[in-house]
């Protein structure tokens, strides 16, 4: 079981009254302490619903989110993750600064070992776009060229189908 003190930054969790926000915030974003930081091991969050609008006609853009990261000694807290990702419904952004986005904040939340970020959008006007962006530390820099090359491959083999 956590203590409260481990616990103490994660105010969204059990909050009854969830306000849902109506714009872009990565102030929502909370953490929890890592209780094993001494083990290397990925923690992955799907995010099937997401959803924000195209910067030009305002119209709505659907994706699935795909987050993956090693942690060091912070987590990112789910709750507090769904609602940041919420307030994208509302952010005029192109797909690809959408996912740069979601990555680079997470990164500043948690300085994580590795992450990675992929965006699954449907498509519009007949075109679909899959953005992926991935940050690593020093230690993992061969793993974040690796992963990017993987993912070049998953595509390509999914627009084949």
């Amino acid at each position: 079981m956590r203590t409260k003190e481990e616990l103490s930054g994660v105010s969204l969790l059990g909050n009854n009254a969830t306000v849902y926000p109506t714009d872009y915030c990565p102030e929502l974003l909370e953490t929890f302490v890592n209780k094993h930081p001494e083990n290397e091991y990925l923690v992955t969050l799907n995010c099937p619903e997401f959803t924000t609008l195209c910067p030009k006609s305002g119209q709505p853009d659907f994706a699935r989110i795909v987050i993956s990261y090693i942690p060091r000694e912070k987590m990112v807290e789910s709750k507090s993750l769904k609602l940041y990702l919420f307030s994208f419904r509302n952010h005029g952004d192109f797909h690809e600064d959408s996912v740069n986005i979601i990555m680079k904040d997470l990164v500043r939340l948690m300085d994580p070992r590795y992450l990675e970020v992929t965006g699954w959008f449907t498509p519009r006007g007949g075109i679909s776009i899959y953005p992926f962006a991935n940050y690593a530390d020093s230690e993992h820099e061969q793993m974040k060229r690796e992963r990017l090359m993987a993912q070049m491959n998953r595509v390509a083999d999914n627009e084949r189908r």
